[in-house]
């Protein structure tokens, strides 16, 4: 008996639209599509793929919205480059992730906060480093001894995503902080721990301006110490 269970195949319970979905992403890459490219109309992908017009409008409509492809005017979709971060924005409401989802999404970006020093010591100007010293100089004289304030860790920490020179970094970073805000208020953390001295953002922008990057990247591990401690303590 059990050499008759053996020989029958598992069932393949994909819906028709997943099949046509993952079908035309196969198309496009084995037939070379690139960006801007038209593709063919739905009609004759249908006709192609032996299904309705209504199943391809439906896996159409989901490589739209996973931003595969995009309509033109006088040329029917096209394909295009998918803007990741916009692709992730729409399901990053930190109100309906699960806890450890949103704890996984609080480390990511402090690993992306001491990862990026290479970056900016590359690529910062002297404009940059002028900006970041009127930054810490309208922060309120205590801001060195609290531990989160969103609107200066917007600007300051934005600023630096800013100097990376990466547009997916500063558009990824503007996703994450409205999670790491909610994450550090909700109580999934550890208790608050009581400050231990840290590195300022006056510290940061003097070790950008006259250190090196290995500089940079311990003072960022220091500055986002007790962020650590209320996740490893």
């Amino acid at each position: 008996m059990s050499d008759i269970f053996q020989s029958i195949k598992s069932i393949d319970t994909s819906s028709l639209v997943d099949k046509v979905e993952s079908n035309l992403i196969e198309l496009f890459i084995e037939k070379n599509f690139k960006v801007g490219d038209s593709i063919p109309k739905e009609l004759e992908l249908a006709e192609s793929l032996g299904v309705s017009r209504t199943v391809v409008r439906e896996a159409m409509l989901r490589l739209r919205l996973m931003g595969l492809i995009e309509s033109k005017k006088h040329r029917g979709a096209v394909i295009t480059s998918p803007d990741l971060v916009s692709v992730l924005e729409k399901s990053m409401d930190p109100r309906m992730l699960n806890d450890d989802t949103l704890k996984e999404i609080f480390e990511m970006r402090l690993s992306l906060e001491i990862g990026m020093a290479d970056f900016i010591m590359q690529r910062v100007k002297q404009e940059d480093i002028q900006e970041l010293k009127q930054l810490v100089k309208n922060e309120p004289s205590l801001s060195d001894k609290m531990l989160f304030q969103i609107e200066h860790e917007i600007a300051f920490h934005g600023k630096l995503y800013e100097i990376t020179r990466n547009e997916t970094m500063k558009k990824f970073q503007r996703l994450l902080l409205p999670v790491f805000d909610y994450v550090h208020k909700s109580g999934l953390l550890k208790k608050m721990p009581i400050n231990r001295q840290y590195v300022s953002h006056q510290g940061i922008v003097d070790i950008i301006e006259n250190g090196n990057a290995e500089q940079l990247r311990n003072a960022m591990r220091s500055h986002l110490e007790n962020h650590f401690a209320r996740l490893f303590e």
